[in-house]
């Protein structure tokens, strides 16, 4: 790492690049190398910058900051991606460090003193998770992980359908129905059906479709 770190910036909104870049360029020790507005570019800039830390928009248009982060990595498996997200379930920061992310931030907090720590920590070979983060991610770690079938009842619970329902639409006995739904409830630590839908919307395992 040189003397100043070098920061790529990468988000499709123009005022929040120009944010993130004027708040790292009047740090000390720190430089905005860079600002791209796909992922596109940002790998291309990536080549040719090679910078110290990369800042990463979650949600853009073509590949969005998941798939940036892998292609990156993949080149370089060194490098070092701090992602900014406007979403904070469970699921979404499991999946970003799951990619490689070794920094993980929410538009909601806007606060430039947070974004400058997470910069140097990550540039330091450390990694940054915000306590109610790095409590998302944890809690996300010590659970078990939903089998695709019971991910499918699931998904057919939230769309209210009944035990005959989801029988039908998967092909499975009435006594495997109920299995799943048992397994679904224990692992989410749900009370009820009910219960293990919201569960599963909090932590984003189910997201709602527009």
């Amino acid at each position: 790492m040189s003397e100043v770190i070098g920061v790529l910036v990468v988000d499709d909104n123009e005022m929040m690049r120009r944010g993130l870049c004027e708040a790292i360029n009047l740090a000390d020790g720190m430089e905005a190398v860079g600002a791209a507005e796909s992922a596109m570019e940002a790998l291309q800039l990536f080549r040719e910058l090679k910078p110290d830390v990369v800042t990463m928009d979650y949600q853009m248009p073509g590949e969005n900051g998941l798939k940036c982060t892998e292609r990156i990595l993949a080149e370089d498996p060194e490098a070092k991606v701090v992602l900014i997200s406007v979403f904070d379930l469970e699921e979404d920061v499991w999946n970003a460090v799951q990619c490689g992310v070794v920094g993980y931030l929410t538009k909601k907090a806007g606060n430039a003193e947070i974004l400058i720590d997470a910069i140097r920590e990550v540039a330091a070979g450390e990694e940054f998770f915000p306590a109610v983060i790095a409590k998302k991610l944890n809690r996300r770690k010590e659970a078990k992980d939903l089998t695709d079938r019971e991910l499918k009842v699931l998904e057919l619970l939230a769309r209210g359908c009944s035990n005959k329902e989801i029988m039908d639409e998967m092909n499975l006995t009435l006594t495997m129905v109920k299995y799943h739904i048992v397994q679904t409830r224990e692992k989410l630590g749900a009370l009820d059906r009910t219960q293990a839908v919201v569960k599963a919307f909090e932590r984003g395992i189910l997201k709602v479709q527009d």
